[in-house]
């Protein structure tokens, strides 16, 4: 008996040493499977890449209520200094997010999902809008960095989140990308966690203010996760001038030009009284 509890004790530190990440699993991972070394702590880095993309074939630019391939209707430049109207026209103001249909580009959910996991939980995190707070134009660059602030839930919970450094530049015809730095959220009581935001523009209506593309957002820190699809944006405000045609005044008719003379005259009549009361002014030369 005394030797089996010897033969015990030894193979239970030779397991010990010659897996010491065993102990460094959740207690919910070691209840579930005790033995799968796959997912102990030194095995997984809580990082998520970024989901896959899937690159769009042409981008679709919409103006004059006519919708063509950028490549054939619409230049670089012209493209470009049309987002930066867009965006400039929409600073400060909230832009709304929605799950779309890559065909009809209609949306069929007012928000954009994922899963993740906080901490050892589950959960799906909800980004409905993100509010552009400025624009600035890079000099030399068919680039435009934005600051943007986005609005994310999860499991009911609204954490507190950085500002996001957001760059969007036209490369070409065919490659419009917004992607970032990745911005800090406070989605744990410990450590905080960096989400990156990939967005491959596909569809441009500058008609009503509509950006559609794929997406792919990634999370890594204390909550984990990310995903893919193909998501709108939605400005409130259009890329063309807020006033667009100037109109010169209606030239005034005679009778309106009567009615300004009558209405100029007893000024001018009051105030001749005051200088010299209908008496005529001869200056007096000194000697």
């Amino acid at each position: 008996m005394s030797r089996l509890k010897a033969l015990t004790l030894f193979g239970l530190v030779l397991f010990t040493v010659s897996n010491c990440s065993f102990w460094n699993r959740s207690l919910q991972d070691v209840i579930n499977d005790p033995f799968d070394y796959q997912h102990t702590t030194y095995g997984v880095k809580r990082s998520v890449y970024m989901a896959p993309l899937q690159m769009p074939r042409n981008v679709i630019v919409c103006r004059a209520k006519q919708c063509a391939p950028l490549k054939i209707s619409t230049s670089k430049e012209y493209i470009y200094n049309s987002l930066v109207q867009l965006m400039q026209n929409n600073n400060n103001e909230k832009a709304l997010l929605c799950t779309a249909d890559t065909g009809t580009h209609n949306c069929y959910m007012n928000y954009v999902s994922l899963p993740i996991t906080v901490g050892i939980t589950p959960a799906y995190m909800y980004i409905d809008y993100v509010k552009i707070s400025d624009v600035h134009i890079s000099k030399g660059n068919s680039s435009i960095k934005l600051l943007l602030n986005y609005n994310v839930t999860y499991n009911g919970q609204t954490p507190d989140c950085a500002p996001d450094s957001t760059l969007m530049f036209v490369k070409n015809t065919d490659n419009i990308v917004m992607e970032d730095d990745g911005y800090q959220c406070k989605m744990t009581t410990i450590g905080t966690t960096t989400i990156k935001t990939l967005f491959l523009v596909d569809y441009i209506d500058l008609d009503y203010g509509f950006i559609g593309g794929y997406y792919s957002i990634g999370l890594s820190g204390p909550a984990y996760g990310g995903g893919s699809g193909y998501m709108l944006l939605r400005l409130q405000k259009m890329s063309y001038p807020l006033k667009a045609n100037f109109v010169a005044p209606p030239e005034k008719t005679k009778a309106q030009k009567k009615a300004d003379e009558y209405m100029q005259a007893p000024a001018n009549a009051e105030a001749e009284s005051k200088t010299t009361k209908g008496v005529q002014v001869f200056p007096i030369n000194k000697k």
